[in-house]
């Protein structure tokens, strides 16, 4: 009998083994969006196309803000141009940050389908859906959320930044309350058919200001970070407002995937104002980075023995010294970063300052700058603006022109080629901080510029044949912001 038993459990293991083997074999024939790890996606194909959000609020134009795709093929006859216009619905909201219902955190779900550009209006609360699949070329409005049916449900507003789950559920945090307080921020959960579904966050943990967030499912955590008060910043940037503690200075550890605020991270004045948070690639590294924008500080967070989170600042972009500005010191303003698939480099951009700088993270305690190019700023050469240096000299920046046109504004968003190879950058922040600091914008509209960046040694430089100019566009000069590829890309896709 016992042979009998061992004879049959032998076979019951083989069939087993072999089911396993053939769903394995099935999983990876059909598998779903992105890309199994960091390294595939580095090796997937060159972008051809990129999705621009693209914007006339605040601009007086009287226009609907727009979805602009960009070809980006440089054996393309329309290289370098703005190919298909997608107008939303409505006027005044702000497009801003944009994700997708689904990315590399699906990648093991064949069922699942990026297709959906998810874009947040920040000033509006309004959340759109394009459809990417059907044409890519020339994507399609597929559904509208309205601002009410997320005030009714959630009582959240100032949608910013949207990430796929790997359960198929987009995640939004979203500013503030209607009113613009930022006591009113939380995270908004839509299911996969972009249905309200509610809060994700526990009750009673939703800090004072919300932002950014990027989560690592390894290690069962989210960080937030955090701009400041709707109502403050949405009326551009007031000095005061800081003082009087409209913006923050903190990073918020939630537990993933429940939601429970675990941890409250105070910067200080080395953290003033926390934007863009980003982990490192590798879903088991600990490591991640935050720029804070007013104190011109790199901050990277990391987790300590006992299981809670620690920073450290690991680069310092020093004010300059300046005549004829509003203040006698002139922060960087770091507001996007990101990091290369391959973890090796860490990307930033000085809006104000004007520069694009390029680190070495191998040792991501001690990144090394090993790349710099200036494409603009407050401080470039014919500005009123002038660096007084500690010896007593006077300096500004060298700009080139680009195809015979004069760079406007400072480098904002940037997105990086799955194989580290191109770094795209865009110039508009926010219309109101546009209008402020450099109203050249509002006039002329944004522009777009392609820096080439070499991988071995390090080093960037402007690449000359390509430039979009969004002074031309049809409808009048529009604000270019944040950029996205069709099939994913650095600043979207989370691996678990």
């Amino acid at each position: 009998m016992a042979s009998v038993i061992t004879n049959a459990t032998s076979a019951l293991q083989s069939l087993v083994d072999k089911v396993e083997e053939r769903f394995q074999n099935q999983c990876c024939i059909g598998a779903g969006p992105g890309y199994a790890s960091p390294k595939e996606a580095m090796e997937g194909p060159r972008e051809a196309l990129l999705y621009v959000t693209s914007i006339y609020t605040g601009t007086g134009r009287g226009k609907p803000d727009y979805l602009a795709t960009v070809d980006v093929d440089p054996t393309s006859p329309t290289y370098s141009k703005v190919v298909h216009r997608l107008p939303v619905t409505h006027f005044g909201d702000e497009l801003h940050h944009s994700g997708w219902n689904a990315c590399s955190s699906c990648h093991g779900n064949a069922s699942a389908q990026r297709r959906y550009l998810i874009l947040p209006s920040l000033v509006s609360g309004r959340i759109y859906a394009i459809d990417t699949a059907k044409d890519p070329r020339a994507p399609v409005l597929y559904k509208v959320v309205e601002p009410e049916t997320i005030l009714s449900k959630t009582g959240l507003a100032y949608p910013h930044t949207a990430h796929c789950l790997a359960s198929g559920d987009i995640l939004i945090s979203c500013l503030g309350d209607k009113d613009g307080n930022a006591e009113g921020n939380g995270f908004l959960l839509l299911d996969s058919d972009l249905n309200v579904k509610g809060r994700w966050e526990k009750p009673g943990d939703s800090p004072m200001f919300g932002y950014d967030f990027w989560y690592q499912p390894r290690h069962k955590t989210m960080i937030s970070s955090s701009w400041g008060a709707p109502a403050a910043f949405t009326k551009g940037f007031n000095p005061q407002h800081v003082l009087d503690g409209l913006y923050g200075k903190h990073l918020f550890v939630y537990s993933w995937p429940d939601g429970t605020l675990k941890q409250t991270i105070d910067l200080g004045n080395e953290g003033l104002i926390p934007l863009e948070v980003r982990f490192l690639h590798d879903p088991s590294k600990d490591t991640g980075y935050v720029g804070c924008a007013l104190s011109g500080n790199m901050v990277r967070s990391f987790k300590t023995s006992d299981g809670s989170w620690d920073h450290e600042v690991v680069i310092s972009v020093p004010p300059f010294k300046v005549q004829n500005w509003i203040l006698p010191e002139l922060p960087g303003l770091i507001t996007d970063l990101l990091i290369s698939l391959d973890d090796r480099y860490l990307y930033f951009v000085n809006w104000l300052h004007g520069d694009i700088r390029q680190y070495n993270i191998e040792d991501p305690e001690k990144p090394v700058l090993v790349g710099q190019v200036w494409v603009g700023g407050l401080v470039r050469k014919g500005s009123k603006v002038i660096v007084e240096k500690e010896n007593g000299q006077q300096w500004q920046s060298d700009v080139s022109d680009v195809q015979g046109k004069r760079l406007r504004g400072g480098p904002q968003m940037i997105q990086l080629s799955l194989d580290g190879k191109r770094l795209y950058v865009t110039n508009s922040l926010f219309s109101a901080w546009d209008r402020q600091f450099y109203p050249e914008l509002i006039e002329k509209g944004s522009h777009m510029l392609q820096i080439d960046c070499d991988t071995e040694k390090g080093g960037l430089a402007v690449n000359a044949n390509f430039f979009v100019d969004f002074e031309t566009e049809p409808e009048g000069p529009a604000l270019a912001h944040e950029m996205r590829y069709p099939g994913g890309d650095c600043t979207s896709d989370i691996w678990v």
